[in-house]
C-alpha cells in the first residue's frame, strides 16, 4: 500500500485525487463552488461532498479536512486513502458516513490558514446578532505581530517584545491571547469575522442536508501543527456532556481545551457549532484531530509571516517564496513517517467513531 501516495503537493492535484477516488467508488459528489475566490492558480475553489451510505440513516460519521486551508494536505491524504483502501465497504446498519473535501479550499490551495477574507473558520460560528466574544489580550499583542517589515529592526523590535511578553506572562498565555480568536483586527491573526463565512453558510447547509434527521453524529476534523512530530492528539470539542462519550469511543488520552489537558487554547465559534446546530435532533461527539509538526512557536511566527505577507510583503519576491515554504512546512511534513503516522492514527480514529456510533442507542 503506498500510504505517501494518498497524498498531494497542491490542492489541486489533492482535489483531483480525491474526485477520482469517489468515481472509482460509483460514489455522487456535491461540488459547492466558493464564488468568491479563485485558487493559487486562477482555479475554482470547492467544497466536495460524498455520501456513502442509506440517505435515512440515523447515524452519520463526518470526516472533514482543510478546516485550516493548509492543514488540508493532512485530511485530504486520509480521505484519498481510506476511498483507494476499500474503507466503508461494509458499514454498520443504519449508518453512513459524509467525507467533506476541503471545507476551506481557498486555504487549501494558497497554503494559508485561513479563507479569502482572512476569516479562521474556527472562529467564525458564532451567533453574529449577539455581542462578539473579548480577547483583550490579543489586542496587547496585535502590534507586535504585525510589524512594518519582517527583516529589519521593526521585526527585530517586535520580536523582542513578544520574548518579553512571554518572560512575564508564560508561553501558555501568549499561546492563547493569539490563538483564542478576535473579532477586533480583520488585519489579524486568528480573525473570527464580523459575519458568516461562505464556509460557515454552505457547511451548515450541507449538514442540514444529509444529517438534520439524524440521531446520532460524530464529527472528526483534521488539523495539523500542535503537538508531537506525527501524533494524533483527539480533542473533544463541544458541549462538555459529550466528553464521556468521546472518551468511551477514543479512549481516556482524549482531551479538553475546557479541562487544561489539550495543547490547543480555548476556542470559541469553531465548526463543530455549526455542526451540531445543523443536525439539532442528535446527539453530538465532536472530536478534531490534532497532529504535530514543528513547534509552536515557529508555528506562530509562520502565520504571523504569512500574515504580513498579504498585508505588506510580495508573494513574488524571493521573500514571498521562502515564507509560503515556511508556511507549508508549519503545517503538512513532506515526508513519508510522518504521512504513514498521519494515516495509521486517523483510520484507526475513523474505525472507532464507526464502533462507537454502532453502539449509540
Amino acid at each position: 500500500m503506498d500510504i505517501p501516495g494518498f497524498f498531494s503537493a497542491t490542492y489541486a492535484e489533492a482535489r483531483t485525487k480525491f474526485l477520482k477516488a469517489c468515481m472509482d467508488r460509483g460514489l455522487t459528489v456535491e461540488n459547492h463552488l466558493n464564488d468568491r475566490a479563485k485558487g493559487a492558480d486562477g482555479e475554482d475553489l470547492y467544497m466536495d461532498v460524498a455520501r456513502i451510505g442509506p440517505e435515512d440513516a440515523s447515524k452519520v460519521l463526518i470526516v472533514s479536512s482543510a478546516t485550516h486551508g493548509g492543514e488540508g494536505f493532512c485530511g485530504s491524504g486520509v480521505q484519498t486513502g481510506m476511498l483507494k483502501n476499500g474503507m466503508f465497504k461494509d458499514l454498520p446498519a443504519d449508518t453512513a458516513v459524509l467525507l467533506i473535501h476541503a471545507i476551506n479550499p481557498y486555504g487549501f490551495s494558497h497554503i494559508r490558514r485561513v479563507n479569502e477574507d482572512n476569516i479562521d473558520l474556527n472562529r467564525n460560528f458564532l451567533d453574529f446578532s449577539k455581542g462578539l466574544p473579548e480577547n483583550p489580550d490579543y489586542a496587547e499583542v496585535h502590534e507586535d505581530l504585525v510589524p512594518d517589515d519582517w527583516d529589519g529592526p521593526a521585526r527585530a523590535e517586535a520580536d523582542a517584545a513578544i520574548q518579553k511578553y512571554i518572560d512575564d506572562k508564560t508561553i501558555g498565555v501568549y499561546q492563547a491571547a493569539v490563538t483564542g480568536g478576535q473579532h477586533i483586527h480583520a488585519d489579524g491573526l486568528f480573525f473570527g469575522g464580523f459575519e458568516p463565512s461562505w464556509t460557515n453558510k454552505t457547511l451548515r447547509s450541507v449538514v442540514s442536508r444529509h444529517a438534520s434527521k439524524a440521531k446520532h453524529l460524530a464529527l472528526l476534523d483534521f488539523h495539523t501543527g500542535l503537538g508531537p512530530y506525527g501524533h494524533g492528539e483527539l480533542i473533544y470539542v463541544g458541549n462538555p456532556e459529550g466528553l464521556p462519550r468521546a472518551k468511551r469511543w477514543y479512549g481516556e488520552d482524549v482531551t479538553s481545551p475546557e479541562a487544561g489537558t489539550s495543547a490547543s487554547a480555548v476556542v470559541r465559534g469553531t465548526i463543530d457549532v455549526g455542526v451540531t446546530e445543523s443536525a439539532p435532533n442528535a446527539s453530538h461527539t465532536c472530536v478534531a484531530i490534532e497532529y504535530g509538526t514543528i513547534p509552536v512557536l515557529e508555528v506562530l511566527n509562520a502565520l504571523r509571516a504569512d500574515n504580513w505577507l498579504y498585508l505588506k510583503g510580495d508573494l513574488d519576491s524571493e521573500q514571498g517564496k521562502a515564507i509560503k515554504k515556511q508556511v507549508r512546512d508549519a503545517f503538512y511534513c513532506d515526508a513519508d513517517d510522518w504521512k504513514e503516522m498521519i494515516w495509521e492514527r486517523g483510520t484507526s480514529v475513523v474505525n472507532m467513531a464507526l464502533k462507537g456510533l454502532d453502539g449509540a442507542a
